[in-house]
């Protein structure tokens, strides 16, 4: 006969949101506030914790106080497309590559990027070969 043991209590591996990981945090962050105290009211691990007041001092936890909350419509930044400008070489100008074996590539004249990245790649490929 097999036994079955039945856990009780929260469930593990839980998902938070993250403006209930900003609310931990802000709470943690408090003067008189301990971490561990934060912590276990929340029942998790301090670890954890500090994990998130690390996320928030460097910006990947969005801190999200009641003044700042979202407002409920959508809003949209402003955008402009302007027209792709052809940026372009004077004749007299020069590209010099060299190669980590030591060969050397000039090109002189006006390269668009797209000829120029083509040829540093056929380039490689056959050195590759040899």
């Amino acid at each position: 006969m097999s036994t079955v043991t039945v856990l009780s209590g929260p469930e593990r591996r839980r998902r938070w949101t993250s403006t209930e990981k900003a609310r931990i945090v802000e709470e943690s962050s408090a003067p008189d506030a301990s971490v561990a105290e934060v912590a276990r009211r929340h029942d998790i691990h301090p670890n954890l914790l500090y994990l998130w007041r690390r996320q928030a001092r460097t910006g990947n936890l969005a801190l999200i106080r009641a003044d700042d909350a979202p407002a409920s419509e959508v809003e949209f930044a402003a955008v402009a497309v302007t027209p792709e400008e052809r940026v372009s070489t004077a004749p007299s100008s020069m590209i010099k590559i060299k190669f980590a074996d030591g060969t050397r590539l000039r090109i002189t004249g006006s390269a668009e990027a797209a000829t120029v990245s083509a040829l540093m790649k056929m380039l490689t490929q056959n050195r590759r070969r040899r």
